[in-house]
């Protein structure tokens, strides 16, 4: 029998006995209340905690199973592993069937497991961000014991050259020794055309924001808000497109008209595009936190003579600012990771300068180029996909850190001020 066919007999199983579990459970739980025993819960809750019993210990032994065989290749022949994991869901229903007894509190058990469930859960997400981050560090350090990291940190020419053959073996010294792996260009080019992303996303979706929550009636703020969320939803190969085929020709001639040189590959062109397609991050969150602020609070301001505009600026924003610093970041951090808008209208030339008419790259590209192609794994190049990203990721800490320190000074200052 094939596994996908023991794993759809596994299945049908367990829910079989489940089923059997919940009417077992629930018939005797009833049957004792039918005999004027008090008891601390209802049939149905000892039926779902015999459920539970049941189906919950051989879910837990087919997966430790699993992760044995493909994380540590353990040789676990897959029949005895659901066989193990019946036998475990009946001896579980079994001893379900025993705690069905008046002194047993059921509801209070459920509540463990699922309380136990979403501590799992939390678990996962920490040790999944772990596990991310050890894997890049590991790859790093090999790429630091090859190229200096204050060269990689410093560095401002971005020169792979015939570094893949060197790793191969078919390169001679000249050709390995003339690399230059200087990521400075990268995170300019990073920095910058995000930089241009946020100085067209949050006026517009703050301002946005402000309208529709403040001003705009609820006919029009029904129809905008999901209209300007769609957005979001849109591929961004397609912004790509549009990029490099509207917008950039739309900047080069511009540019020429008051007299400048630009190029076709230019920073404005996808850091205009991607500020229009992180517009409804910035915007959705701030509207939320907007109308989150109570509304006694405009009221005693309107009260004391302070305008519409003025409430706004004096009372709402300053409430809300915490809330609209996340939405700010959570947008940056979506523009850091972008990678097609910048490959189809920025190009792919590390490219150090000031000019954003000029044509340049970002970290998040390059690490596509090294991770692509036939370049060996134990290459610079492909290693130094790995550094970038730590250094990223670092940055990103960074932010975040630094954005969870804004909103609590933020957050102190205000609660002082109303206190």
């Amino acid at each position: 029998m094939q596994t996908n066919q023991l794993i759809a007999l596994f299945s049908g199983s367990v829910l079989l006995l489940g089923l059997v579990a919940f009417f077992l459970g629930r018939a005797k739980a009833a049957r004792v209340r039918a005999e004027g025993t008090a008891m601390f819960a209802q049939p149905d809750q000892y039926a779902w905690f015999a459920v539970l019993a049941t189906a919950g210990p051989a879910l837990v032994v087919s997966a430790a199973g699993a992760f044995l065989m493909l994380l540590l290749g353990a040789e676990i022949p897959t029949p005895f592993l659901l066989a193990a994991s019946l036998v475990v869901a009946a001896v579980g229903l079994m001893l379900g069937m025993m705690q069905v007894r008046p002194d047993f509190h059921a509801r209070q058990a459920i509540e463990r497991v699922i309380r136990w469930v979403l501590v799992g859960a939390a678990m996962i997400s920490i040790l999944t961000t772990f596990g991310i981050l050890i894997s890049i560090v590991f790859e790093a350090v090999r790429f630091f014991q090859i190229h200096s990291f204050w060269e990689f940190i410093t560095g401002t020419v971005w020169s792979p050259g015939d570094s893949f053959l060197a790793a191969a073996g078919r390169g001679d010294e000249s050709s390995g020794g003339g690399a230059s792996f200087g990521s400075v260009p990268l995170f300019a080019g990073t920095f910058m055309i995000t930089g241009i992303a946020m100085l067209v996303a949050i006026p517009i979706g703050l301002l946005s924001a402000i309208y529709m929550s403040e001003f705009a009636p609820s006919s029009v703020r029904t129809l905008a808000k999901p209209t300007l969320e769609v957005l979001a939803g849109i591929p961004t190969v397609v912004y790509g497109f549009f990029a490099a085929i509207t917008v950039a020709p739309i900047i080069v001639d511009v540019a020429g008209f008051i007299g400048l040189d630009a190029s076709y590959n230019n920073a404005v062109a996808p850091g205009v595009v991607m500020g229009i397609m992180i517009i409804p991050f910035i915007s959705s969150l701030s509207d939320d936190v907007i109308n989150s602020v109570p509304d006694s609070m405009r009221q005693g301001s309107l009260a004391l003579g302070m305008t519409k505009s003025e409430t706004i600026r004096d009372v709402v924003i300053p409430a809300a600012l915490p809330g609209i610093i996340s939405a700010s970041l959570l947008a940056v951090s979506r523009a850091l990771g972008e990678t097609m808008i910048v490959v189809m209208a920025a190009g792919m030339r590390p490219n150090l300068t000031a000019n954003p008419l000029e044509d340049m790259t970002t970290v998040t590209v390059r690490i596509v180029a090294a991770l692509t192609g036939d370049l060996e794994f134990e290459s610079a190049e492909t290693l130094s996909a790995f550094a970038l990203g730590l250094v990223l990721f670092t940055i990103t800490l960074s932010l975040n850190l630094v954005s969870v320190i804004m909103i609590r000074r933020f957050r102190d200052k205000y609660r002082v001020n109303n206190l």
